[in-house]
C-alpha cells in the first residue's frame, strides 16, 4: 500500500523517517523519494539477508540512510545508536515479506518444499522444526488454534504428535503431508489451504511475533515529534486487534498521546490486490502524534 502509506505518513517539514520493518525497502525507497532530498531514513529488521538486499537497493540515497539488523521492539536503543531522540514518521509492515514466502529454504510456505524453519532472525534460535518435533501436543493445539483461529487444531496436533513417534518431522512437504491427512476432504479442497493456518500460527510462535506489537508502539510514540505519523500495516485479525486496541488506549480521554486518523483500516485498491494478491488481507492504520499543546 505505498500509496497510502505516503499520503499518511510523509508531512512537509518532516525530516527523520523510521522504518521498522524496512524488508526489502519497498516502502522505505518510496518515502525517501517522496521526503525531499534533505529527510533522512533510519531502516530496521530482523532478516539480516533483508538489510543486505536493501542496502544495495538504496545505495543510490548514500548517508541519508542507515540501515540496521535489529528487531523493532528495541527501536528506542536503535535510535539512541544512531544519535536520534526524535522522528518524524514511523512505519510499522507487519508480518512475513513474499521474499521470504519465495525463498524454500528459509521455511516459510507450503508451497514449496525446504527445512522446517521460519525464523526471521537467523542468529536466533528455535526453529519450526523444534516447535512440532518438542511441543507437547496440547501446546501445539493451543498454538494453531489461537495464532492460526485453526478450527482442527486439536485434530492437526495430534496427528503431528503420531507422525514425529515414528520419525521427526524436518521439512514443509512433509508437514503439509500430515495436516493433509487430518482434516476432513472438504477442508482439505477448500478455497483456502488446509495447511496456511497452521504455517501461520507456527510463523507467529517462532518469532514471538503478537507479544512485541504494543509495547513497539508505545515506545514508537513515545520518540515520534509532535505532529509526527505513525502508520501499521497488518495483515490478520490478530494484528490488527492489537494495533486497534493499542491506538484506542494512546488515544483515549485524559492526556492524549495520539489522534487517530483512520477510522477504519484502509484496505488495498483493487488494483493493487490484482497485481499483488498477497496485499488482499492488508489493513493500514495511521495516527498521529498529539503536540505539546494537545492539539494535532
Amino acid at each position: 500500500m505505498p500509496k497510502e502509506v505516503l499520503f499518511w505518513l510523509i508531512r512537509e517539514g518532516g525530516r527523520v523517517y523510521l522504518d521498522c520493518t524496512v524488508g526489502y525497502s519497498g516502502h522505505a525507497e518510496k518515502i525517501l523519494e517522496a521526503s525531499g532530498p534533505h529527510s533522512r531514513l533510519i531502516g530496521l529488521d530482523r532478516d539480516a539477508v533483508a538489510i543486505k538486499a536493501s542496502r544495495e537497493r538504496l545505495a543510490r540515497f548514500g548517508d541519508r540512510v542507515v540501515l540496521l539488523h535489529g528487531h523493532f521492539v528495541d527501536l528506542k536503543r536503535h535510535l539512541a545508536v544512531s544519535g536520534i531522540g526524535q522522528v518524524d514518521g514511523i512505519l510499522f509492515d507487519l508480518g512475513v515479506s513474499s521474499p521470504q514466502l519465495e525463498e524454500p529454504g528459509r521455511g516459510f510456505s507450503f508451497q514449496g518444499d525446504g527445512p522446517l524453519d521460519m525464523r526471521m532472525d537467523r542468529s536466533m534460535s528455535g526453529t519450526a522444526a523444534d516447535l512440532v518435533n518438542r511441543w507437547p501436543e496440547a501446546q501445539l493445539a493451543d498454538t494453531i488454534f489461537q495464532f492460526g483461529e485453526e478450527r482442527f487444531s486439536r485434530r492437526i496436533a495430534r496427528a503431528i504428535a503420531r507422525a514425529r513417534e515414528r520419525r521427526p518431522l524436518e521439512t514443509t512437504k512433509e508437514l503439509v503431508s500430515v495436516i493433509e491427512g487430518s482434516v476432513p476432504a472438504n477442508y482439505r479442497h477448500g478455497r483456502l489451504h488446509c495447511a496456511t493456518r497452521t504455517f501461520q500460527a507456527l510463523r507467529i510462535a517462532v518469532n514471538n511475533e503478537l507479544d512485541c506489537i504494543e509495547p513497539a508502539l508505545r515506545d514508537a510514540v513515545d520518540v515520534l515529534s509532535p505532529g509526527g505519523r505513525l502508520c501499521v500495516i497488518s495483515f490478520h485479525s490478530l494484528e490488527d486487534r492489537i494495533v486497534k486496541h493499542t491506538f484506542r488506549a494512546l488515544s483515549g480521554k485524559g492526556d492524549p498521546a495520539l489522534t487517530v486518523l483512520t477510522k477504519k483500516p484502509q484496505i488495498p485498491a483493487r488494483e493493487e490486490s490484482d497485481r499483488n494478491p498477497r496485499s488482499r488481507s492488508a489493513k493500514l492504520r495511521a495516527a498521529q502524534r498529539v503536540s505539546k499543546e494537545g492539539h494535532p
